[in-house]
């Protein structure tokens, strides 16, 4: 089974950043999903295994998808953080078909005002 593990929510005031990592066992797509507290699970970010990104309109300019490729590791910057990003953040792996269908425990990350 493919393990993902998430590491480097924290809290940060507004306007400063935070770096998560996802550690997998494999070269994969992988994304980025966060669920604020009484809100559905929102996609945030994907990186394909060829390099590919997308983000959703909220984060574009604000934060980065990278990999690295030779550690099976996605890293999510996330800079200029606003209170409304505030959420647990879910990193998702593309693994047995073209959906995201290997999920993370989930990192918290609370930014205040």
């Amino acid at each position: 089974q493919v393990q993902l593990v998430e590491s480097g929510g924290g809290l940060v005031q507004a306007g400063g950043s935070l770096r998560l990592s996802c550690a997998a066992s494999g070269l994969y797509d992988m994304g980025w999903f966060r669920q604020a507290p009484g809100k559905e699970r929102e996609f945030v970010s994907a990186i394909s295994w060829s390099g590919g990104k997308t983000y959703t309109d909220s984060v574009k300019g604000r934060f980065t998808i990278s990999r690295d490729s030779a550690k099976n590791t996605v890293y999510l910057q996330m800079n200029s953080l606003k209170p409304e990003d505030t959420a647990v953040y879910y990193c998702a792996a593309k693994i047995r078909s073209n959906e995201f269908d290997s999920w993370g425990q989930g990192t918290q990350v609370t930014v205040s005002s």
